[in-house]
């Protein structure tokens, strides 16, 4: 696979930048790598071997497969790409291995040396065992195959609702109970995995899957001024005022999510060009509308540069604390929304959204971007400890390389980076 020439073009925003910074997430995440999978890495890169969560182990065999495909040269001290073979080859077999539930099937949500230490079967991480399968296949990652085949059975057992065309959310270790609880954060990523199956696969019921929860997601979005309602009751009744009392939790806070919106925006534009005369009507329009209202919401919201974490009902900023992985969906979104519809403004915003990454997010000394950091733009650790993954800044330091569609590991596959 041949190379772009890294231009001297110094933006944050241009090639030579982007690439270097996914060789250096590359080259942090690596670290990751412990017996069990990939453990959660610290602000200094250092990792914690002794639990291992699934969602973490995914995205980095997600990351790894998408570096074998793009064949990234490697920062100084980072893998080689016989190296990322490798590390992705691991994720594989601790996908397979430690993290699966043999007896029962399906996969822990975490495990340590002794055994599984979070038992229950949450739609979260298993939509993430479908990308990182997905994206293992396309990489030609040895057991992959098999890793897929399981991962969507379960889907197709345990998580797909297709009555309600959604993804439940939760069940025990035997998958006798199932969590009144719904959520959109899981139907999400359910969106990401579903999409990146069906290129993988061939099988577009995986994509039409996706199309059916994007369009319950643009309604709910467009009832609600485009804040999208993440929690749900069993019957799918919106429960706005979820967690109210614990508004910054990392995976289910109170209130509007800014980043989701953004998010969101970008896959429902993959939804509606995978699809297309198939796809669900005004899925363009909602992506648009979603992303204009985290934007007027979120940016810049309290007198300070950057993405608020949460907002309520009315906009008005509930968490303030600046997430780095709202800056990458920001700078994801609005380069697939320029890219769609021409428009200039989006392309000032991609400019806008690297340099306040570069300013304040890249992390030259410790590696990685800081995963949190203050209203005043400080480095903290409010919501999110440590570095525990490089899954969105890498993808946002890849989107501009890559088309719409098909996603990320089927368009390298197919050779988007070859000149």
């Amino acid at each position: 696979m041949t190379h772009h020439t890294p231009t001297a073009d110094s933006r944050p925003s241009s090639d030579g930048f982007r690439r270097a910074q996914r060789a250096e997430l590359l080259r942090f995440g690596a670290g990751a790598r412990c017996e069990l999978g990939f453990g959660y890495l610290d602000e200094r890169g250092q990792v914690d071997p002794t639990t291992v969560e699934l969602w973490i182990t995914c995205r980095m065999t997600h990351i790894f497969s998408l570096g074998v495909l793009a064949g990234e040269e490697p920062a100084p001290g980072g893998p080689s790409r016989e190296e990322l073979a490798a590390l992705a080859a691991h994720g594989v077999r601790s996908l397979r291995g430690p993290l699966h539930d043999d007896e029962h099937g399906g996969w822990f949500a975490a495990v340590t040396a002794d055994g599984p230490s979070n038992t229950t079967k949450q739609a979260y991480g298993h939509a993430f065992v479908v990308l990182a399968a997905s994206s293992a296949v396309a990489a030609g990652v040895d057991g992959a195959d098999e890793l897929l085949d399981l991962a969507l059975a379960a889907q197709d057992a345990h998580f797909w609702d297709e009555e309600a065309g959604l993804v439940v959310d939760e069940w025990d270790r035997a998958w006798t109970t199932l969590a009144p609880y719904r959520g959109i954060n899981a139907n999400m990523h359910s969106v990401e995995a579903y999409l990146a199956a069906g290129d993988v696969t061939s099988d577009a019921r995986w994509h039409h899957r996706a199309g059916r929860i994007s369009a319950h997601v643009a309604t709910w979005a467009r009832e609600n001024e485009w804040r999208i309602p993440e929690h749900f009751a069993t019957d799918w009744a919106p429960l706005l005022e979820h967690n109210r009392d614990r508004p910054a939790d990392p995976f289910k806070p109170y209130g509007a999510t800014v980043g989701h919106g953004l998010e969101w925006a970008r896959l429902l534009l993959a939804v509606d060009a995978t699809l297309g005369a198939d796809a669900p009507a005004g899925l363009p329009e909602a992506a648009a509308a979603l992303a204009a209202r985290a934007v007027a919401d979120g940016w810049d919201a309290d007198g300070a540069e950057g993405f608020v974490y949460t907002t309520d009902w009315s906009g008005k900023p509930v968490v303030r604390a600046r997430m780095h992985w709202v800056v990458t969906e920001a700078i994801a979104t609005s380069t697939v929304l320029e890219r769609v519809t021409g428009d200039p403004a989006y392309g000032a915003d991609v400019e806008r959204w690297w340099a306040y990454a570069d300013t304040y997010l890249v992390d030259r000394e410790g590696g990685s971007w800081h995963h949190e950091l203050d209203p005043a733009n400080r480095p903290a650790s409010g919501t999110w400890e440590g570095k525990p993954d490089v899954y969105h800044a890498y993808q946002a330091a890849l989107m501009a390389d890559v088309p719409l569609t098909p996603s990320f590991a089927s368009a390298l596959r197919a050779g988007a980076l070859q000149d």
